[in-house]
């Protein structure tokens, strides 16, 4: 008989698990405090733009529940809630130590109890352990922990939570094979066991930071190489044919997600509290998080040689996501770039296919219609595919391509002015 699974939070993370795991045949129990998208989700439908849920949620639907008593009917409990940083990029861990405590009141004894939300390495021993020993629970007997770092990637039409390998850390042996054979059941990939829940716990801050160093580089040559009359895309596509140690990042006008801009932040400020420093993390938080502004200032730049100012200028913003394709703006760099135009005193509207409810234009056609400028931020099909022509047509004078997936040639051959990030 199959066992009973709740995930408590049913966003990017939670919930395609929870799909996932109805296909494998086990009850799914579905907790979240939106009473909104609980109410979508028992109604057989996505309230996420993500093609795995659109086809597979109304297929393999599930009860969702805004009550915590759900809880005490799991053998196996995922936390999925956000792991974010506030204003000042310090981790806010609330989510989890809020879920971790709806566990604690509702716990089935010896269930299984997996933190899926990236965490920095000691969250689980110094944050959640203590919540379940403190009422009493004993670990390895009474609730078996475990930490799996989510790994999905919105949008990606190849790797989704069906074959991505997973790594699992534990407290102990059985909560470690416990884990093991429940992702082992609803993955077709490898699963990694991990000598210790911190060392899981590392393994995700490891791979967005190292995601994040390569693309502040290449960040940095691009602001560089624009100095030389260089086109950076150009160079780093020369340098990827080579078959071996190099591995092609690319810039763009900021960095999204839910991942990348955050996870590091975990890792600095634990390091920090051990007496580390880490230096290289925070330098490149720091350009990256400069993108947005950059790409700004290109825009006045490019506004200077028309002898138009930025002040009173129609502007399009072409995207709200973060990454194409999808409704996500999470960190998006769209939402501080529109916040500087706004205190720029700009005539900006916004327009994004896949978030229409956001945008401040109704179509494509209307934004080109209002603007002397663009700046392209999410790289949406829909944008990629305009035709250099439809911008002359509409009388677009200026074109910040911020993430470099515009005809730069056909553009400026129509006498656009044309600026990427680096080209």
């Amino acid at each position: 008989m199959k066992k009973t699974v709740c995930v408590i939070g049913l966003g990017y993370v939670g919930l395609p698990l929870a799909v996932r795991s109805v296909e494998k045949g086990y009850k799914v129990l579905g907790l979240d405090m939106d009473r909104k998208k609980v109410e979508i989700i028992n109604a057989g439908q996505s309230p996420i733009e993500e093609k795995f849920l659109e086809k597979n949620l109304p297929n393999y639907r599930f009860t969702a529940s805004t009550e915590e008593k759900v809880i005490n009917q799991a053998d196996i409990i995922l936390i999925c809630v956000p792991t974010p940083v506030d204003e000042k990029f310090n981790p806010d861990l609330e989510p989890v130590i809020g879920a971790t405590e709806m566990i604690v009141r509702n716990l089935k004894k010896g269930a299984l109890v997996v933190l899926e939300s990236t965490v920095n390495p000691g969250v689980s021993e110094e944050v959640v352990l203590p919540i379940f020993e403190k009422a009493g629970y004993k670990i390895g007997e009474d609730v078996f922990i475990a930490h799996c770092p989510e790994r999905i990637n919105p949008g990606d039409k190849k790797w989704n939570v069906t074959n991505i390998p997973r790594v699992i850390g534990s407290f102990d042996a059985k909560g470690l094979q416990m884990a093991k054979e429940f992702y082992a059941s609803i993955i077709n990939a490898p699963i990694r066991p991990m000598k210790s829940i911190r060392e899981a716990e590392a393994v995700k801050i490891v791979e967005n930071s190292f995601r994040d160093i390569n693309i502040a580089f290449v960040n940095e040559l691009a602001r560089s190489f624009d100095k030389l009359d260089i086109d950076v895309k150009d160079v780093i596509l020369g340098a990827a044919t080579k078959p071996f140690a190099f591995m092609p990042h690319f810039p763009a006008c900021g960095v999204g997600g839910h991942c990348i801009p955050v996870d590091p932040y975990y890792l600095i400020e634990r390091a920090k509290k051990s007496g580390f420093d880490h230096k290289f993390l925070r330098l490149a938080r720091e350009i990256n998080n400069s993108m947005p502004e950059y790409t700004v200032e290109l825009l006045e730049e490019a506004l200077n040689q028309i002898g138009m100012p930025l002040k009173g200028a129609k502007i399009g913003v072409l995207g709200i996501a973060y990454k194409a394709n999808v409704d996500d703006v999470r960190e998006s760099p769209s939402i501080k770039i529109m916040q500087m135009l706004k205190a720029a005193e700009t005539d900006f509207l916004s327009f994004d296919p896949h978030i229409l409810g956001k945008s401040t234009a109704k179509s494509l056609k209307e934004i080109l219609q209002h603007s002397d400028a663009l700046i392209l931020v999410t790289d949406h099909k829909e944008f990629v595919e305009i035709h250099p022509q439809i911008l002359q047509e509409n009388g677009i004078k200026v074109v910040i391509d911020g993430k470099n997936c515009l005809d730069k040639d056909k553009i400026k051959d129509l006498s656009i002015i044309y600026k990427g990030i680096g080209r």
